[in-house]
């Protein structure tokens, strides 16, 4: 299961998409372990900040057709504002920090799972 403070971040983080009916989409994690796993880019069982922005950055740049550094106009859901690459990491960085309850610079699959403190 997809935690929800992870959840606006579906669709940059997705591709593949199927019907309610079939079950979760594709490319969904199905266990807390796929979920750390696709974040730990090393295979050390933690996601360290590095790699949390690595993973989610993806998506970001995978929106970015143009290629400016600057999610905006068709590149965002309707409504949304313009982000920019560098407040879109300073922001997952303030979140990282959030999600590291015991301050020791990586994420657990606890960590990764649970909703942001503060």
């Amino acid at each position: 299961m997809i935690p929800p403070f992870l959840r606006p971040w579906l669709p940059l983080l997705v591709t593949a998409t199927a019907t309610a009916a079939a079950g979760p989409p594709a490319g969904f994690a199905q266990a807390p372990a796929e979920l750390v796993a696709r974040f730990d880019l090393d295979g050390d069982g933690q996601v360290d900040e590095a790699e949390y922005l690595a993973y989610l950055m993806r998506g970001f740049h995978a929106r970015d057709r143009d290629g400016n550094g600057v999610l905006e106009g068709e590149e965002l859901p309707p409504g949304a504002r313009a982000l920019g690459a560098a407040e879109n990491e300073a922001r997952l960085r303030r979140q990282f920090r959030r999600q590291d309850a015991d301050g020791n610079g990586w994420l657990d699959a606890r960590e990764l799972l649970a909703p942001p403190r503060g």
